[in-house]
């Protein structure tokens, strides 16, 4: 969803603008280039994140904002000592203080407006000093973003929003998930990473049992911001009558307390939004997670129906809490609203695809709101779908016999959460949307590596051992959503990895539960769901599967120590 700011004419032969942006600040540069030869341009992000007292991890972003190239090479100089000691998706070399990170064999090709990303671990003593300063294919970034003399281009515009929030800005790191991820072995390589707080009752607003409250948040926020730009990310997550097909994240509001959700949780929300403090934040909100898509496939006469959710239907609360969120929140010229639109393993039938896409909009236009005030849409919260299948596609067949048919697919459109996340934007699109709506997929706990990770096709002795053999999602069957068993940390948060997507995110924190292996006495209004006990047998979402989950897990939201760490065993890329 980013634009690029162009040259002016009288350079544009010459010139494209080339953003470098490092955690500690960001410098912006212009890419030149002789006469006659191809346009190079970047936006490359250059991310701290996280760090130690003798090391650190970092995570760089290189778009390619022109001619489209067949492999390139990145190079920069540290100030200081740091040494790269371990790195992934690129061949990084090192000489004294010059680095050099050049493609692999699956990222070299580079489309205009295509992304790709690779990490590394690094030693350093004293300071450590980000780059400023980069080479992309020879060519040195070291201008300002329109060129030395053009003017410079806008970031928020007064009273307005930026394309894409992520573009060009930090994200907030959560210090009290970050201090938890630090306290496990290991965790401090991913504990600097940027993770979603969720105001899951009225209570975490101001801040329950010693937690910090949206302010709170917030003032930390504007101390990470610094002089830059920041993203904070919310999830509004207390409908009434809420997740009415899964016990383990049912809320504390009854199903027919609508008036208290807008006026207890919703509107108290908005006037700390509103405060003229936190103006300059930009504050993206995941907007009311697995409740629209609950009244498209567990309503009646679907077989997964449960009366629970047809009383939802019935009422029209859920249509009318989101309506009435997306007016109240997205009046604020600061916030970014990304409604929650499921996942390719829920959504992804023709009988599911297109409904859901209706019922989003009539919630998107309801209690007030329009679609104006919804910028864009999140695939995947909190779930396991792959990102990327790479060993099959959904026009495969095997002797004959289509992929569409292998017991995985289970004549799903989809085969993996891009896919189905740009197919689900071109469809809101078309529904009269945005032509610039942006899509967020959450990759927290969809990475799937590990030694069980495939590295070809299946056998082609039939459609399901070609798929199940190739398949990087390891799940029992895609219905299966409470703490998975084999699950890894997926692709580190990063903005505009592809076409259409605003940012891969990590909206769920890593390590916190999904809900109670066993029924748990508590006061936060979650029940027990026999599909997080590893126990269960299934029931019809999940085709009468077992549950997939691991033992001796919490309540939802607390945290889980053993699946901090399979997560972290079986991150892809690696740690």
């Amino acid at each position: 969803m980013s634009r690029i700011n162009a040259p002016s004419r009288r350079r544009a032969a010459l010139i494209t603008a080339c953003a470098v942006i490092a955690a500690a600040g960001g410098t912006a540069a212009t890419l030149t280039t002789p006469a006659g030869a191809a346009v190079p341009g970047c936006t490359v992000d250059y991310k701290v994140t996280n760090q130690w007292n003798t090391g650190f991890g970092a995570a760089v972003t290189v778009t390619n904002t022109g001619d489209a190239v067949s492999s390139w090479k990145l190079e920069w100089s540290y100030a200081g000592n740091q040494t790269v000691t371990q790195g992934w998706n690129a061949d990084i070399t090192q000489s004294g203080s010059a680095v050099t990170a050049k493609n692999v064999s699956h990222n070299g090709t580079l489309a205009t407006g295509a992304s790709t990303g690779f990490g590394f671990n690094a030693s350093y003593s004293g300071s450590n000093a980000v780059p400023t300063v980069f080479k992309l294919n020879g060519v040195t970034c070291n201008g300002g973003p329109g060129g030395p003399t053009d003017p410079p281009g806008p970031t928020d515009p007064p009273g307005g929003r930026v394309d894409n929030p992520y573009a060009g800005a930090k994200v907030y790191v959560n210090p009290e998930w970050s201090a938890k991820a630090a306290a496990e072995p290991g965790g401090s390589r991913i504990a600097g990473q940027p993770t979603g707080v969720w105001l899951d009752r009225t209570a975490a607003i101001a801040g329950a049992n010693g937690s910090m409250g949206l302010r709170a948040h917030l003032d930390e926020a504007l101390r990470q911001k610094g002089t830059g730009e920041l993203v904070v990310q919310l999830v509004i997550y207390n409908l009434p009558g809420r997740d009415c097909a899964a016990l383990a994240s049912n809320g504390e509001l009854g199903p027919t307390e609508i008036d208290k959700y807008k006026t207890q949780y919703i509107d108290p929300i908005a006037a700390i939004l509103a405060d003229p403090k936190y103006a300059g934040l930009r504050i993206v909100n995941t907007v009311e997670i697995d409740s629209l898509p609950n009244l498209v496939t567990n309503t009646t006469p679907r077989p997964t129906a449960t009366p629970n959710c047809d009383t939802m239907k019935a009422n029209g609360n859920y249509v009318k809490g989101v309506g009435y969120a997306l007016n109240k929140l997205g009046a604020l010229p600061s916030v970014y609203n990304y409604v929650d639109a499921g996942h390719h393993g829920w959504l992804g039938w023709d009988d599911n695809f297109g409904a859901s896409a209706e019922l989003f909009k009539q919630a998107a236009t309801a209690e007030g709101s329009s679609l104006a005030k919804v910028h864009g849409f999140i695939v995947n919260t909190a779930n396991y779908s792959a990102l990327k299948e790479d060993h099959f596609t959904i026009d495969d067949s095997v002797n004959g016999v289509s992929v569409r048919q292998s017991k995985w697919v289970d004549w799903n459109r989809y085969t993996d959460e891009l896919s189905y996340a740009q197919a689900m934007r071109a469809k809101l699109v078309s529904l009269g949307f945005d032509s610039g709506l942006g899509m967020l997929i959450d990759t927290s706990r969809n990475g799937w590596g590990g030694t069980g990770r495939p590295t070809a096709p299946g056998a082609r002795t039939s459609v399901d051992t070609y798929v199940d053999g190739g398949r990087y999602d390891r799940r029992i069957h895609l219905g299966n959503w409470c703490n998975q068993s084999g699950a890894g940390l997926g692709e580190r948060p990063r903005t505009a990895p592809a076409a259409g997507i605003d940012a891969y995110v990590w909206i769920k924190p890593p390590g916190e539960s999904d809900g109670s292996s066993k029924a748990i006495p508590n006061n936060e209004g979650k029940g027990f769901d026999r599909m997080c006990d590893p126990t269960y047998t299934g029931n019809p979402r999940n085709n009468n599967n077992m549950s997939g989950a691991l033992p001796n897990a919490p309540l939802s939201g607390h945290w889980f120590s053993a699946q901090f760490q399979e997560l972290m065993k079986n991150a892809h890329p690696a740690l």
